[in-house]
């Protein structure tokens, strides 16, 4: 049992001192996999909307549901609008935002566009029998704009401005939402704009409201030659109330579209859940898009994100198809890690057994190289017949300590059958001496008398 263990032990050790080198590129090349390993998504995100009482809370309360499912919470934080939400991305307090489509030329810096998830309509509500179709006619006229910080007031100032019409204090009005709304109805205005889905509460409310009419955009393809994140779009006649074929006629209306931005460090996961969640909430058909036209990058106004540019051209990720969110991220964060780690420890796992005999062999190869260049002396020295005598025993005692080495050589079982031929080699060397050291004193024996 002792021997056994012994033979075991010394097999072991040298394992273990065969295999340390290729430890080490191992985990050489773990760590340097290492540094290309995305971090595990958080598991708390933020994302800024619009008004409360708006679609983009709305929708982002169906977007809560699909993240929970998921493990992640998302948590809502309304806002004023657009360009509050680009405040908040930019200072780090939300990582996702809805932001209504425009000119942003300047302000995107560290944000990315995951697409445009519906369009919006730019409803112009005017109050009276007298229905204009171009902008130029508000003139003098007293226009809700929306609220500071509101995309539709931003949008709005520029088709004011583009159309010449003043923006005095007096005329032009800080109104939004359903307060808005309640002013143009009491007269309080005569135009309002508002950018938002036809099934927004407002956007109801005004069309069934009597004596309120929608403006109809004559000039609409003109604008989308000057404001190329602005769509054209046509209500059609009776598109509102067949009974009473409201409105009586085709309606042209401009449209930009609400998109969903985020930093451009959000983890890659996320994008991809993100854009699943968009595709459920908003890949079926609608009043103004047909099934399966959003989520879609249609307003360059911000870089897309390259997880989404990905998203788009292959769909969503392999291992998010088929495993929960969770397992999925696991198992791509474990692949990052394996696939270089398997390329290195595959050639060195097979290098392993060779040189771990390259070993073993190389050391009873120094032991035959010793013995090889002792053969070598021998058979000088008695080839000449000028050779001085008792030189045998300087060759004996070489040949003695080339056997007290091998004796002393720690060899794997395996591998004893080397060491049992060298000592065979020794012996032949060792009868090889003996042979030539006859012959040397044959002659002188027979001269004697």
């Amino acid at each position: 049992m002792g021997m056994r263990l012994q033979a075991w032990w010394i097999s072991l050790r040298e394992w273990l001192v065969t295999g340390w080198p290729l430890v080490l590129i191992a985990g050489i090349g773990f760590w340097a996999a290492f540094q290309f390993v995305e971090p595990a998504p958080p598991r708390h995100l933020v994302i800024t909307t619009g008004r409360e009482d708006g679609a983009y809370y709305t929708f982002a309360k169906r977007y809560q549901e699909i993240f929970a499912r998921n493990g992640i919470e998302l948590e809502i934080r309304a806002s004023s609008g657009s360009l509050e939400n680009m405040r908040r991305l930019q200072a780090g307090e939300a990582e996702i935002a809805f932001i209504q489509g425009g000119d942003y030329v300047g302000e995107s810096e560290g944000l990315a566009s995951l697409g445009s998830v519906f369009y919006e309509p730019v409803w112009v509500f005017v109050r009276g029998r007298h229905l204009p179709d171009r902008l130029t006619e508000l003139e003098g006229w007293r226009i809700g704009i929306g609220q500071e910080g509101s995309g539709v007031r931003a949008l709005a100032s520029r088709l004011l401005e583009a159309n010449e019409v003043s923006m005095a204090q007096r005329r032009v009005i800080s109104l939004g939402g359903l307060e808005a709304a309640a002013a143009l109805q009491q007269g309080r205005l005569d135009a309002l704009f508002v950018i938002a889905a036809p099934e927004a509460p407002i956007v109801q409310v005004l069309l069934r409201s009597p004596g309120i009419q929608v403006m109809s955009f004559a000039q609409a393809e003109a604008y989308r030659r000057h404001f190329p994140y602005l769509f054209r779009l046509t209500l059609p006649e009776g598109g509102v109330d067949l009974v009473r074929n409201y409105p009586p006629r085709d309606t042209q209306l401009l449209a930009t579209t609400a998109n969903l931005v985020v930093r451009d460090d959000l983890h890659p996961a996320l994008v991809a859940l993100m854009l699943n969640a968009a595709r459920e909430v908003h890949g079926g058909g609608g009043f103004f898009q047909a099934a399966g036209e959003f989520p879609a990058y249609k307003d360059s106004s911000f870089p897309l994100a390259a997880g989404a540019a990905r998203f788009y051209q292959s769909g969503p990720p392999f291992l998010q198809r088929y495993l929960p969110f969770w397992l999925a991220v696991l198992v791509d964060r474990f692949m990052v890690l394996a696939l270089p780690l398997f390329a290195l420890l595959l050639p060195l796992l097979r290098l392993a057994p060779t040189l771990y005999a390259w070993r073993i062999r190389s050391r009873i190869c120094r032991c035959y190289g010793e013995l090889k260049f002792l053969e070598n002396d021998i058979k000088r020295h008695y080839a000449d017949p000028a050779a001085q005598a008792g030189c045998s025993a300087d060759f004996r005692r070489r040949l003695d300590e080339i056997e007290t080495v091998a004796d002393g050589l720690s060899i794997p079982l395996a591998f004893t059958d080397l060491l049992y031929t060298l000592r065979e080699h020794i012996n032949l060397v060792r009868k090889a001496l003996d042979r030539h050291e006859r012959e040397r004193l044959a002659p002188h024996s027979g001269s004697d008398p």
